[in-house]
């Protein structure tokens, strides 16, 4: 079970809880982590969060396309866009993701497709046209870390037009039609913020004082 009570589901098939499929290749998935979110920073640090993402996902063996900040039913969110090599064979893997941080637990909706039979088409022709000097370029997060796969003009969005059937537009297009139509439980989004400080536990309360002993010569006196 998740927070996200509700959003469109047009076109995909449910295989089990909280995970479809479409025909086109694509796998949604809903999860829910009850623990603190373990992003490197808040989303209002946008630089550190963006630099952050790219550290931890490049010791992952991914790559970061993007990490855009946002809203899923008015809270605040962070989309990530990320490419990983295919387990076996050739190709790459594309996942899309929101994740809906709150002080203690966070909620992430998650779009991935994987390359199939015809793979590198997209950045080959890409390449010819702007050029091998313009093509790989220095992360814009981080351009001083070390990468797992390289960064290249190829995963930028101005090229979905022209490559409909590509995975990563297909994710993208995916995430920007489900996105507005998810709904989030009313109890989730009552809880703190991400980046709210632990509320610390009460203090026990002191015992209390017992009642002073009465002087056994104080009642003799007063008998």
């Amino acid at each position: 079970m998740t927070p996200i009570t509700s959003l469109d589901l047009t076109g995909f098939t449910e295989r089990e809880a909280d995970v479809w499929t479409d025909e086109r290749g694509l796998v949604l998935s809903l999860h829910f982590f009850g623990l603190v979110p373990d992003l490197p920073a808040t989303l209002d640090d946008l630089d550190d969060l963006r630099r952050g993402l790219t550290r931890l996902t490049a010791e992952a063996g991914a790559g970061l396309i993007e990490a855009v900040p946002g809203e899923v039913d008015a809270l605040p969110a962070v989309r990530q866009l990320i490419k990983v090599r295919k387990s076996s064979g050739h190709g790459q893997v594309f996942l899309g993701s929101w994740t809906v941080p709150r002080a203690t637990c966070s909620t992430v909706l998650k779009i991935q497709a994987a390359e199939q039979q015809m793979t590198g088409l997209r950045e080959a022709v890409i390449a010819d046209r702007v050029g091998p000097a313009d093509y790989f370029r220095p992360h814009p997060y981080a351009p001083d870390l070390p990468r797992a796969l390289p960064y290249h003009v190829a995963d930028h969005e101005e090229w979905d037009a022209q490559f409909p059937d590509h995975p990563l537009t297909l994710v993208r297009v995916a995430l920007r039609r489900i996105t507005p139509t998810v709904t989030l439980h009313e109890q989730f989004k009552a809880l703190p913020p991400f980046g709210t400080p632990p509320v610390p536990p009460a203090a026990p309360a002191p015992p209390a004082t017992p009642p002073a002993p009465t002087s056994r010569r104080w009642f003799r006196r007063g008998s």
